[in-house]
């Protein structure tokens, strides 16, 4: 899942890079209005982090601008202002949730997964693709009664993957929301992880879920049900 968060005080948004990307998203930094709008403009996102005192311009006026353009991506509203005035004028002009400085960075995390499930009505609390379970809340993965364990961009992989379940996925569109979308190496890394995860979650059980379709990219399936 990729993630934009629009925030000024650098050290804070390092932190939450670093921190949400250990939790598998892949994250990417802004630090002032102007180009904030401009990479929530340019960039499909799942979801954006938006603090509302910035330089140059406002998180009230990028959120305004967005809406006025039909850009419903989730925002997430952070501020250092704790009135009921502030959190109702966030919300009236089209952000979907409010976090007031100092925050809880678990809360944060649950506001943020709660927006990208309500953002897209068809993703369930917990993902399943036939007997393989993935809860992005726990971070948990089981094939059928057994844990698997993933590292955080094995884990955004999957995560990605089983959101868009039988669909192909590019090989472009799996860098641009599982790493970054100005990720500069080598494209074949996803190759590479792909291998990884197939070695957790289907060479074990003798399984075929995770599809490579030639020429197009990768898809997961119930491959049981596809038999």
């Amino acid at each position: 899942m990729r993630i934009l968060v629009i925030e000024d005080e650098r050290g804070l948004a390092r932190a939450l890079q670093r921190g949400l990307s250990a939790e598998g998203f892949s994250v990417q930094l802004a630090h002032d209005g102007v180009q904030g709008l401009h990479l929530a403009r340019e960039y499909e996102y799942d979801a954006i982090v938006l603090d509302i005192m910035l330089p140059s311009l406002s998180g009230y006026r990028i959120c305004q601008a967005l809406r006025a353009e039909d850009n419903w991506v989730p925002i997430l509203m952070l501020s250092a202002k704790d009135g009921e005035y502030d959190q109702a004028d966030g919300l009236d002009i089209g952000a979907d949730d409010y976090l007031t400085k100092p925050f809880s960075y678990v809360v944060l995390v649950a506001k943020l997964r709660a927006l990208i499930r309500r953002g897209t009505p068809e993703r369930p609390a917990v993902l399943r693709v036939g007997d393989l379970y993935l809860d992005p809340a726990t971070r948990a993965v089981r094939r059928g009664d057994d844990p698997v364990e993933l590292t955080p961009r094995e884990f955004g992989l999957l995560q990605y993957l089983m959101y868009r379940n039988g669909e192909v996925v590019s090989k472009i569109d799996l860098l641009e929301h599982v790493w970054d979308p100005h990720y500069d190496g080598d494209p074949n890394v996803v190759e590479v992880y792909v291998g990884y995860l197939r070695r957790k979650i289907d060479t074990p059980y003798g399984r075929h879920s995770l599809r490579t379709v030639r020429g197009a990219g990768y898809r997961i399936i119930d491959d049981l049900a596809a038999q």
